[in-house]
């Protein structure tokens, strides 16, 4: 009977071992992976922490693969540098602006090369800054690079 009760506790033991080996938010939010920032969940940092409390090791290599995979960041939550508050504006006069003049525009401001027939573009008309903003704020997530808004 003894040696039934250490066998089932040590499968147990060994289940909750795996589960913290590879990170609750990794397990939990497999689609949050690849985030680089923003606000720690704390749903998934106590998990971990509690891994944490009960076996030392697990708990930080927990830790660590929720950090690495980018799991423990609440989505949409990353505003860094390229938040809908720190987008640069450039103004330019669009009736005497062509479509080179404007690839010019952007690339001296970013440094990057932009092309209108790229399959990812979009070009979105807004009325002014707060549109703007609010336009960026709901598309933040799936942008990567430096942003500057073009108004007139």
């Amino acid at each position: 009977m003894f040696k039934k009760l250490m066998n089932a506790f040590n499968m147990l033991l060994c289940v909750v071992l795996i589960f913290q080996l590879t990170g609750c938010g990794t397990l939990m939010y497999p689609e949050r992976k690849g985030q680089k920032s923003g606000k720690i969940d704390s749903g998934v940092a106590i998990l971990d922490g509690i891994g944490l409390l009960f076996f030392l090791v697990p708990g930080i290599i927990a830790f660590a693969v929720d950090f690495n995979n980018g799991t423990i960041y609440l989505p949409g939550t990353a505003l860094g540098p390229n938040g809908p508050d720190n987008i640069r504006e450039v103004k330019f006069d669009p009736k005497h602006s062509s479509p080179a003049v404007i690839e010019r525009i952007i690339k001296e401001e970013t440094g990057h090369t932009v092309t209108w027939d790229q399959p990812d573009m979009q070009i979105t008309k807004l009325k002014s800054a707060d549109d703007m903003r609010a336009h960026f704020a709901q598309t933040l997530p799936e942008m990567i690079d430096n942003r500057t808004a073009l108004i007139r």
